[in-house]
């Protein structure tokens, strides 16, 4: 499986960063039994976050949507972090939790994150098909306008 989670990633011109490291008193990921649980990941892009603000007033639900894909993408290097690089090892994305920082008016968090949900379920198959929360929150860490953090199920 994880030549064709690799195969995917390039159809969709998509290069796994570096994971990144966490800015605080906290691990990016946890593996416990056959649970891989990753920390909340930001729209990172080129080493800073890449989409900042509320959605509703400084962030369109498009450029939002792409924020949730980074977070996606970064979900996925955490994971072939933990992994020692075998993403093959995955057995199911089990959930995600997203999280948008949003105008108390917003109430389409929903589709903020299918930016991620779509992109997890393109890229792992029927494994990405996952239960998920997507939440307004009043502000996130270094004005991020997304976070979302992950549970997967592993070998």
């Amino acid at each position: 499986m994880s030549a064709e989670i690799e195969t995917r990633l390039d159809e969709l011109g998509i290069v796994l960063p570096q994971a990144v490291a966490p800015v605080a008193n906290y691990v990016p990921f946890v593996v416990t039994g056959s649970t891989l649980f990753i920390s909340g990941q930001l729209p990172m892009e080129a080493g800073k976050v890449a989409v900042t603000g509320h959605v509703g007033k400084d962030v369109d639900v498009a450029a939002a949507q792409r924020a949730a894909e980074l977070c996606a993408i970064n979900i996925l290097a955490q994971a072939k972090a933990a992994l020692g690089g075998d993403l093959g090892r995955i057995r199911r994305l089990v959930k995600i939790n997203g999280f948008v920082a949003s105008t108390p008016e917003f109430t389409e968090q929903h589709l903020v994150i299918n930016g991620a949900s779509n992109l997890l379920a393109t890229v792992l198959g029927e494994a990405g098909k996952h239960a998920r929360a997507a939440v307004g929150m009043a502000a996130l860490p270094f004005n991020a306008a997304v976070e979302i953090d992950a549970i997967l199920e592993i070998a």
